[in-house]
């Protein structure tokens, strides 16, 4: 079992029930941040005192409040900690229903655990540190894998993140269009960018064009 743990989670009462779960497991030594930079400074210190942390539990949306911070969310949290301690195991805890951006944690940051906030977590909770604390087992909560299932047969690729980059630059469908004609980028009917823009905003839950920029940029997809 794990020895030693940071939580980087900004509500308290979601801190109290993480620290609940680490205490029914035997698990007494561990530390709670607020703020990405704060938990990310207490990592980098504990390896430099030769005494790591070997988990770390992080939410991933962080609210903003007059403080100003260098990691914003907790996938940069996440991704600077793998690049400092590679060794690391480490568990995010969110409402984060996203395919796109929870697959993307899997692949680019190695995470060990997905456990979607819910009515289950607590116990799913459990179930992932013991998992993930005795073996490299993967774990995931069950609505979560069944939708990264469900979007397996969707893949965003380079003209996707080319349409949603010239949609944050200002620049309308027709536009585009008018771009990937003049540069030769297939395909650029205008049937083809509106089913990619269809499918882009039902993959990523958006309601609008607006919304669906705000989502790339805040995934860092652009």
């Amino acid at each position: 079992m794990f020895k030693k743990v940071m939580i980087a989670e900004d509500l308290d009462s979601i801190n109290f029930g993480i620290e609940q779960v680490l205490k029914d497991l035997g698990i007494e030594n561990f530390d709670y941040s607020k703020y990405c930079d704060d938990a990310f400074l207490k990592i980098r210190k504990a390896i430099q005192d030769n005494d790591p942390y070997d988990l770390l539990i992080s939410d991933l949306s962080f609210k903003t409040d007059h403080r100003e911070v260098k990691l914003a969310s907790g996938d940069e949290l996440v991704q600077k900690t793998r690049e400092i301690q590679p060794d690391i195991k480490i568990l995010t805890y969110s409402v984060e229903d996203k395919s796109y951006r929870i697959k993307s944690l899997f692949e680019n940051a190695s995470i060990n655990a997905f456990v979607l906030k819910g009515r289950n977590s607590i116990e799913e909770l459990k179930k992932a540190i013991a998992i993930i604390s005795s073996s490299d087992e993967k774990f995931i909560s069950p609505e979560i894998a069944l939708l990264l299932q469900e979007k397996n047969n969707f893949e965003i690729d380079n003209i996707d993140i080319k349409i949603l980059r010239y949609l944050s630059e200002g620049e309308s469908q027709d536009d585009i269009i008018e771009i990937f004609k003049n540069a030769d980028i297939k395909p650029n009917s205008k049937s083809a960018i509106e089913k990619r823009l269809s499918k882009l905003k039902d993959f990523f839950k958006a309601n609008n064009t607006v919304q669906l920029v705000f989502i790339a940029k805040d995934m860092g997809i652009i």
